[in-house]
């Protein structure tokens, strides 16, 4: 009966901090894939989960920070949504590659042609952005997220070091120390030809390996027609001496 008891209290108090940790993973964030170093590109993710049993989400807003602005951002096709990149003007031009900027990205907006994000489940909405600053520890991305009974989230508020997490925080980018050798336009461009060159390396190599399979099979084809050759002379002749004995 003891045993039942502290399992049972054991079981109240796990399922007590599974509830206790859902609500932190709940609300709109972004992570990237790989790595975001400073100074190069990267891709990320802007993870949305349905917060609601009653309702899908049916649009997400994402403002770009304007105080690191970002002169590219190409976001990755998702199934079932449709995508609008909005730009502004910035107030002092900036460099890229020896061009000058004079806009940049300043909010993309993802709007649902079906369903949605129904509830019980979590959309990701990929976006190639650079060039990454080199100059700041951390991007502050706000997001807007509407529901389809007309609810609007704004996930809106900059966590702050030191202090709690605040009810809706914005989706904030960790940036890792700048990869010696790496300028994030080139990589891709570098990455890109590695990969044709992978790719065309893998289709020579098939077509050597089948050239020599079919070099293999032709030859073990030729060697048992030759022995079945050579094993039909052998009892022909061997036929031909009794018929001549016999006589």
């Amino acid at each position: 009966m003891k045993a039942s008891r502290i399992a049972a209290a054991g079981a109240l108090a796990a399922s007590a901090v599974l509830a206790l940790s859902v609500p932190a993973f709940a609300h709109v964030t972004v992570q990237p894939e790989g790595t975001a170093a400073k100074g190069g590109y990267a891709v990320v993710d802007f993870r949305v989960p349905n917060e609601r049993d009653n309702a899908s989400t049916t649009k997400l807003e994402v403002s770009f920070p304007a105080d690191h602005p970002l002169t590219s951002a190409l976001p990755v096709p998702v199934d079932g949504w449709k995508i609008k990149v909005d730009k502004a003007r910035l107030d002092k031009p900036v460099e890229v590659h020896g061009e000058k900027i004079t806009e940049a990205v300043s909010r993309i907006t993802w709007t649902a042609e079906g369903k949605g994000i129904e509830p019980g489940y979590l959309q990701k909405f990929p976006v190639s952005i650079g060039q990454l600053p080199e100059d700041a520890d951390e991007l502050v991305f706000k997001a807007i997220q509407t529901y389809s009974n007309k609810e609007v989230v704004r996930w809106i508020e900059v966590p702050q070091e030191g202090q709690e997490e605040p009810e809706s925080p914005a989706p904030v980018l960790a940036l890792s120390a700048a990869e010696d050798g790496h300028h994030g336009a080139s990589d891709s461009a570098d990455a890109a030809e590695e990969a044709s060159d992978d790719a065309e390396a893998a289709a020579q190599s098939t077509a050597s390996e089948d050239s020599g399979d079919t070099s293999d099979t032709t030859a073990r084809v030729l060697g048992i027609v030759g022995i079945v050759v050579g094993a039909a002379g052998v009892a022909y002749g061997v036929l031909a001496g009794r018929r001549r004995t016999a006589a």
